[in-house]
């Protein structure tokens, strides 16, 4: 059996697709590496909303999706970039996202951290009204049970005059904070409202600073995400952390020799690609407890083009490739995104995701998988 998929001349090609899954084992614990999949959230499809109104979750298959990445081991990133915060999910929705998925994990045995911001400010804050908005944010987490990731804000980086303003803001969250966290940089590539984030454009100075925030407080960070999409600059970064800080790579370019890592350290992950690949990097990662570095390489390492496609830019919109993935997965009946965030791809950039995915094995019934990439074709004209 083959499908007709769009060709880069614009015309059609035939691929086969293939007829078995990767075969992965049992999710027993990690041992070497602490390991988070980022994770998306499902749209209830029969919501009456547009792209302004507030997320219609559908939480039964959100909660679903997040018992599935705990089954394999990995522990579960919530309310994170890769669930659309600010690009359709906002606080009341992500409140409520964070509340439901501590409580599961609790009742599941799962691990799991989540995102601390301040996007309940829909306009421009003072740094007064952003420290509260951080702390409200924070409160919730904590409440849950949950561990705190603290993400970059982007009424901070509008707000800030300069590198004091980022160390008065982390210090005080740091120091009211009850357990350690997880300090998040995301790059203007995932966000261009972040542009300038810890006080300057120039990466050295802001690494400076960033280091300064964590060198102050180090008893309450847990660990950092670099989320840069450089992976020289990473490790760098790594081997400046103070005894005990964790760096979680947040790079979905360069991951497999992040978390590898060399004779002077590694990576543990926080990444949004482990969604759609999740139990394939559960498998890797067992190998890699084994010592078997080069078991683990040979199996991450052809995962990369996959990535490198669903991040292109723009690449704030991977979560569109993430989400289409997880319906060809079977993990949710429909391809609808909070926020009509599905029209942000082409169909032949679906073609690719679709292709790539199931030359890796990803879809756990490869004929589901066909059948529904026939479908979209479908829609968009093409006949088989």
């Amino acid at each position: 059996m083959t499908i007709q998929l769009p060709a880069p001349d614009g015309g059609l090609r035939a691929y086969e697709p293939r007829t078995e899954p990767f075969a992965v084992t049992s999710g027993v614990p990690f041992t070497s590496r602490t390991v988070f999949s980022a994770a998306h959230v499902v749209a209830d499809p029969y919501a009456d909303v547009s792209p302004d109104s507030p997320a219609a979750v559908d939480w039964d298959a959100t909660l679903a999706f997040r018992r599935h990445l705990w089954s394999h081991g990995l522990g579960v990133a919530e309310a994170m970039d890769t669930a659309q915060r600010g690009m359709g999910l906002d606080w009341a929705g992500a409140a409520e996202l964070i509340r439901r998925s501590a409580a599961e994990a609790k009742a599941v045995g799962g691990r799991i951290a989540c995102g601390v911001g301040t996007d309940q400010l829909t306009t421009g804050g003072s740094l007064a009204a952003i420290r509260a908005a951080y702390e409200e944010q924070l409160a919730v987490v904590e409440e849950s049970g949950a561990q705190a990731i603290l993400m970059a804000s982007r009424a901070l980086a509008a707000a800030a005059q300069g590198p004091e303003d980022y160390l008065e803001i982390y210090g005080h969250l740091l120091r009211q904070a009850a357990e350690p966290v997880v300090l998040h940089w995301l790059g203007p590539m995932f966000d261009p409202a972040l542009e300038g984030y810890w006080g300057s454009s120039d990466l050295d100075a802001a690494t400076d600073t960033f280091l300064e925030v964590i060198a102050a407080h180090p008893d309450k960070v847990d660990g950092i995400k670099v989320s840069l999409l450089d992976a020289q600059r990473e490790v760098d970064l790594r081997r400046r952390l103070p005894q005990g800080v964790r760096c979680y790579t947040g790079d979905d370019f360069n991951y497999p020799e992040l978390i590898a890592g060399d004779e002077k350290g590694f990576s543990h992950a926080l990444l949004g690609i482990f969604d759609p690949l999740g139990p394939l990097a559960a498998e890797a990662v067992r190998v890699l407890d084994t010592g078997n570095t080069a078991g683990f390489r040979e199996l991450l390492d052809p995962t990369v083009e996959l990535s490198r496609h669903l991040f292109q830019t723009p690449t704030r919109f991977y979560k569109t490739g993430v989400v289409f993935l997880a319906w060809l997965a079977g993990h949710q009946s429909h391809f609808t995104m909070v926020g009509g965030l599905q029209s942000a791809r082409s169909l032949p950039h679906f073609a690719r995701a679709y292709e790539l995915a199931d030359g890796l094995g990803l879809f756990p019934d490869p004929k589901l998988a066909e059948e529904r990439m026939k479908s979209l074709l479908a829609v968009y004209g093409v006949t088989q």
